[in-house]
C-alpha cells in the first residue's frame, strides 16, 4: 500500500462517492420504501391470486370426483394449462424453477432479466400451477417477483448497476417479507443467502422495504403468519437430549432432502429430444392423479398446515405418508424446472417431521403431546437449516411464526446442528447448489463471488490489540490490488495517507477486485483480528 491511498481512480471513484454520499444513504431507504411498496403489492396480488386458483381447483375436483366424464374434462384442462405454461416458459427462460437463484445472479451481475417480462410470466406461470395443484410454494417466485419490482424501480429513476443490485435485493426481502408475513426473516434471507454482505444501508434499507411491503400484506390478508403456532411451555431442559436428537436428525434429512432433489434434476436432464421437452407433464400427471386420490398432497402445502394446526388429529403413519407423498410430488415437480418454489412445502415438511419426532418421542420417553407445536417449530427450523444452510434465518422465521421467544434456546440448538451435520456429509447447500447449476459452474467456483474484475467495498474493523493497530498505513503489507478509501474514527471519515497511524475499533472501508475478495478478507481479517 503506497502514500497515494487517499487519491481515487476514475475506475472506483464514482462507487466510492456514492457509498459515502449521506444523501445517498438518506435517499437509499426512500427507495426501500418505494420497493417494499410496490414489490409488496405484486406480491399480495399474486398471493391472492394464488388462494383463488386453490380454492378453484378444490371445488372443480371436489365436483368432478366420482363423475368419469368430469374427470376426463380436468384432464383435458390440464393438458391446456400444460401448453400455455411451457409456451410462457420458452417466452421467458428466466422463469423456470422458483427464482432464488436467478434473483442470486442478477444481484451478483451475473443476469440481467427483463423484469417486465419475468413479473408478467412468473405471476400467470405461478397462479396456472397452483390451478392445477402442482406441489410448489409461492415463496420462491415471490422473492423473484419482488428482485424484478426492486429492479423496476431502479430503472424508473435510473440508477446505475451497483445501486440496481441493492434494489434487487431490497425487493427479494419484501417479497420473503409479503410471502412468509415475516418481515425480520425476508430481511435475513435477503442478507445471509442473497447479499451476503452486512453493511449498515443495505441493512437499513432492506429492512425498510420488508417492514412496508409485511405492512401493506397486512392491511390487505390481515396480520396472521402462514403457519401458526402456539406454544403450550417451553420444553424442560431435562428433556434437551430429544432437541439434540431432533438436530441431528433434520441435519441428515435436510442433506438426503438437497441430494435427492438434485439427483431428480440431474434425472430430468439426461432426457433428449421430446422427452426432454415434455418433462413439466410428468408434475401435471402426478397432480391429476392426487387430485382425486390424495387431494391434500395438492398445491404448496396448505391443506397439510391446517392439520398440522391440530396434530393430535393426525396419526403417526398418516403423517409419514404425508411426509413421503410431499416429498415425491415437490422432487419431481422441482426437477421438470416448474416455474414454482419448492420453500413452503420443504417449510410443510419439516413441520411434518417435527410432528414424527413428537409423537415418537411422546411414545418413547414418556414426554406430554401438549409439545407438539415445539417439535412442529423445531423441524421447521431444523429442516430448513440442513437444507438452505441458514441458521440465523431458521431461527428468525420460527420466532416469527410463532411469535415468541420461549423457544429459543431449542430453536438456536436444532438449527446449529442440523447446519453442521448437513455441512459434514458434504452435500451442497440447496440454493448455492441451484446458482451453480444455472451458472454452469461448481458450488465452489470463485466465479460465484462476483463478476472477475468487479470492484467491490468492504469494511473492516482495526481490533484491539491486533496487528494492525498502532502501525503507519504503508508499514502494513496490505493484499496486492487493496486500497483503504476511508477510515471510520469514532463517527469522523478521515481520508487516510501513508503516514496515517491506525487505532483501535477504526472501520477501513477497502476497495479491491471481486476476483481475490475471499482471499484480501481473510489475509486482512488475519491482521485486524482481536488479541486478548
Amino acid at each position: 500500500m503506497s502514500a497515494d491511498t487517499a487519491h481515487s481512480t476514475p475506475e472506483h471513484g464514482s462507487q466510492v462517492g456514492r457509498r459515502l454520499s449521506r444523501r445517498f444513504q438518506v435517499n437509499l431507504v426512500g427507495e426501500g420504501a418505494l420497493v417494499g411498496l410496490i414489490g409488496g403489492g405484486v406480491v399480495t396480488l399474486y398471493r391472492l391470486s394464488l388462494s383463488a386458483a386453490e380454492r378453484l381447483l378444490r371445488q372443480i375436483t371436489g365436483a368432478a370426483a366420482g363423475s368419469v366424464a368430469l374427470m376426463v374434462a380436468w384432464m383435458l384442462a390440464l393438458l391446456v394449462i400444460l401448453l400455455v405454461v411451457r409456451a410462457l416458459m420458452r417466452w421467458e427462460p428466466a422463469t423456470s424453477g422458483s427464482g432464488i437463484p436467478q434473483v442470486d445472479a442478477e444481484v451478483m451481475g451475473r443476469m440481467d432479466m427483463p423484469w417486465h417480462r419475468v413479473i408478467a410470466a412468473k405471476f400467470c406461470e405461478g397462479t396456472l400451477l397452483t390451478f392445477a395443484g402442482l406441489s410448489m410454494g409461492r415463496e420462491g417466485p415471490s422473492v423473484q417477483l419482488g428482485g424484478m419490482s426492486g429492479k423496476a424501480v431502479s430503472r424508473v429513476l435510473g440508477r446505475k448497476r451497483g445501486e440496481e443490485r441493492l434494489l434487487v435485493t431490497c425487493g427479494a426481502a419484501a417479497g420473503m417479507s409479503a410471502a412468509f408475513h415475516a418481515p425480520l426473516t425476508g430481511v435475513l434471507f435477503a442478507i445471509e443467502e442473497i447479499h451476503k454482505e452486512f453493511t449498515a444501508p443495505l441493512i437499513i434499507s432492506v429492512m425498510t422495504s420488508s417492514v412496508v411491503a409485511d405492512f401493506l400484506v397486512s392491511q390487505v390478508l390481515g396480520i396472521r403468519p402462514v403457519i401458526s403456532l402456539a406454544f403450550a411451555s417451553n420444553l424442560p431442559h431435562a428433556d434437551y437430549a430429544t432437541v439434540v436428537m431432533l438436530g441431528l436428525t433434520c441435519g441428515l434429512l435436510g442433506a438426503l432432502h438437497n441430494r435427492g432433489m438434485f439427483a431428480c434434476k440431474a434425472l430430468y436432464g439426461r432426457l433428449r429430444g421430446r422427452a426432454a421437452e415434455w418433462k413439466l407433464a410428468v408434475p401435471f400427471v402426478l397432480a391429476a392423479i392426487c387430485a382425486f386420490a390424495f387431494p391434500d398432497l395438492l398445491c404448496g402445502g396448505d391443506a397439510i398446515v391446517e392439520k398440522l394446526m391440530a396434530p393430535r388429529t393426525l396419526t403417526l403413519y398418516s403423517m409419514v405418508a404425508l411426509l413421503f407423498g410431499k416429498y415425491v410430488m415437490t422432487t419431481l415437480a422441482f426437477g421438470s424446472n416448474a416455474p414454482g418454489g419448492t420453500l413452503f412445502p420443504m417449510v410443510v415438511m419439516g413441520g411434518l417431521i417435527g410432528a414424527i419426532f413428537g409423537l415418537g418421542a411422546s411414545a418413547t420417553t414418556g414426554l406430554t403431546d401438549a409439545y407438539l407445536p415445539n417439535f412442529i417449530a423445531l423441524g421447521i427450523a431444523g429442516l430448513f437449516s440442513g437444507a438452505v444452510r441458514a441458521p440465523v434465518t431458521a431461527v428468525v422465521l420460527v420466532f416469527e411464526l410463532t411469535g415468541s421467544l420461549d423457544a429459543l434456546l431449542s430453536v438456536t440448538i436444532v438449527s446449529i446442528l442440523a447446519y453442521v451435520v448437513a455441512n459434514l456429509l458434504r452435500v451442497d447447500p440447496y440454493y448455492e447448489h441451484l446458482l451453480a447449476d444455472l451458472l454452469g459452474v461448481t458450488p465452489d467456483d470463485p466465479s460465484l463471488t462476483g463478476e472477475a474484475g468487479e470492484k467491490v467495498l468492504k469494511t473492516v474493523y482495526v481490533g484491539a490489540g491486533s496487528r494492525l493497530e498502532g502501525k503507519l498505513v504503508s508499514e502494513v503489507p496490505w493484499p496486492d490490488g487493496t486500497r483503504i478509501v476511508t477510515i471510520d474514527r469514532a463517527g469522523q471519515e478521515i481520508v487516510p495517507t501513508g503516514d496515517t497511524r491506525l487505532l483501535s475499533l477504526d472501520g477501513l472501508l477497502l476497495i479491491m477486485d471481486s476476483e481475490y475478495e475471499d482471499d484480501v478478507m481473510l489475509k486482512v481479517g488475519l491482521m485486524s483480528e482481536q488479541r486478548v
